[in-house]
Order: structure tokens, then sequence, then C-alpha cells
């Protein structure tokens, strides 16, 4: 039996801006940061590299040395690209996975 495969970009399934936000959300959960540069890439395509240089202020090149794998995205590119998306950054407090965890905590 021959399957077919076809490639699939996420960016392509990030038609709405509170997908954008929902996928930043996830990723920014990992706390990989290599993970989260790369989700910024994949939206700053879906956005268009272009559109999202001139409304940041940053270079295209500066971008996607950025998002890659090898990239080093600051945290003044990170608030720069995500306030140029609409998107917040905002903190909350960690909750452990762990449950015996979170019971000697609330134990304080």
């Amino acid at each position: 039996m021959n399957e077919i495969f076809y490639d699939y970009d996420p960016a392509a399934a990030l038609e709405s801006d509170e997908a954008i936000a929902i996928f930043l959300a996830d990723a920014l959960e990992t706390g990989d940061a290599a993970f989260i540069a790369k989700a910024m890439g994949v939206v700053a395509r879906a956005k268009g590299m272009a559109v999202l240089a001139s409304e940041t202020g940053l270079s295209r090149e500066q971008l996607y040395r950025s998002f890659s794998e090898q990239g080093n995205l600051t945290l003044k590119t990170l608030l720069a690209v995500m306030k140029a998306l609409g998107v917040d950054l905002t903190a909350r407090l960690h909750q452990p996975t762990n449950p015996v965890t979170r019971q000697a905590d609330s134990a304080r």
C-alpha cells in the first residue's frame, strides 16, 4: 500500500489572532528556548516576515536569525515581535506537575 504524504506547514493554520495567541502560549509553556524561537518563526511566516520587520523596525535578516535553531531570540526582539502581533507576554505562578510538590507547597 502506497501512502501519499504531504508537507504540513503549521503557519497555514494560524489564520486568526486567537490561533496565534494560543500557539504562542503553548510554546511558551514548554520553557524550551529553541522551541519558543521556532514557534515565533512559524508565527512570523504566518503574518509575513516583511510585514513583521516593518512593524518591529527589525530587519528581515535579524528576524530570520533570531528564529533559527542556532539563533538567539533576545527579550528585546521577543517583546517587539509580540507587540507587533498584538499578543501580550504575561506572568503567572508556576504550577508544579507533581501532586506531592503541590501538597508540600500548600502546607507552608
